[in-house]
C-alpha cells in the first residue's frame, strides 16, 4: 500500500482466456476476502500479481525491486532500494487487533505474537523459528527472504507477501480443473 504497487498491478486475474493463458486460473473470492483494502484493482501497467508467489526466487524479486532494469530491461517500474530498511514492528499487533475487528481471523495469540513472529520468520535457523512453526505450521515460507537472516528489513516483509501470492490456497486451480471441493 505504502509504495503504490496497487496503481499499477492488479490482483485478480479475470476470467478471460487470455488472462488465464498468462497468468493462471482467475482470482476467486474467497482468496482476498480477508484483503483490506480489496486489491482488485482494473490497471494493468505492469503484470497481474495475483499468482506471483514462488514463481521467481527471493533473490530475483530482491534484485528486481531494487533495480528493476538489471533484471528486466524494458521494465519502467521505478527502484525501491529504500526497502533494505530495517522494519519497524511496533505497529504490527495493533495493526492485526485492527483487521481482526473487521473480522480477519487473527486470534488473541497470534496478535500478542505478531512482532516475535516477523523476527523468527526471517531467522530460518534461530529458536524462534521452531516456535513459529509449531503455532503457524509448514504454510508460511520461514526463510531471511532478503538474504540476510541477521537483520529484519522492510524488504524481507515485500518478498514474504509477493511470495505468498496465490499460494495460499488451491481453490483456484480445483475450480479450474472443475474438482472444487
Amino acid at each position: 500500500m505504502r509504495e503504490g504497487c496497487y496503481a499499477c498491478h492488479s490482483q485478480m486475474v479475470r476470467s478471460l482466456a487470455d488472462e488465464i493463458d498468462r497468468y493462471g486460473p482467475y482470482s476467486l473470492a474467497s482468496e482476498s476476502a480477508y484483503d483490506h483494502p480489496m486489491l482488485w484493482g482494473s490497471k494493468r501497467t505492469g503484470p497481474d500479481l495475483a499468482r506471483l508467489g514462488e514463481k521467481y526466487s527471493d533473490a530475483w524479486q530482491v534484485a528486481h525491486l531494487t533495480d528493476p532494469r538489471a533484471v528486466v530491461p524494458a521494465s519502467i517500474m521505478p527502484a525501491y532500494p529504500w526497502l533494505m530498511q530495517p522494519l519497524d514492528t511496533s505497529g504490527l499487533s495493533g495493526a492485526l487487533a485492527t483487521l481482526a475487528r473487521l473480522g480477519v481471523p487473527y486470534d488473541a495469540a497470534m496478535i500478542q505474537g505478531a512482532e516475535a513472529d516477523a523476527l523468527a520468520q526471517s531467522r530460518p535457523d534461530s529458536a524462534a523459528a521452531e516456535a513459529f512453526r509449531d503455532r503457524h505450521g509448514d504454510r508460511p515460507a520461514l526463510r531471511a527472504f532478503d538474504g540476510d537472516p541477521s537483520r529484519l528489513t522492510e524488504m524481507d516483509a515485500v518478498v514474504a507477501y509477493l511470495q505468498s501470492l496465490g499460494t495460499q490456497t488451491a481453490a483456484a486451480h480445483l475450480a479450474q480443473e472443475g474438482t472444487a471441493p
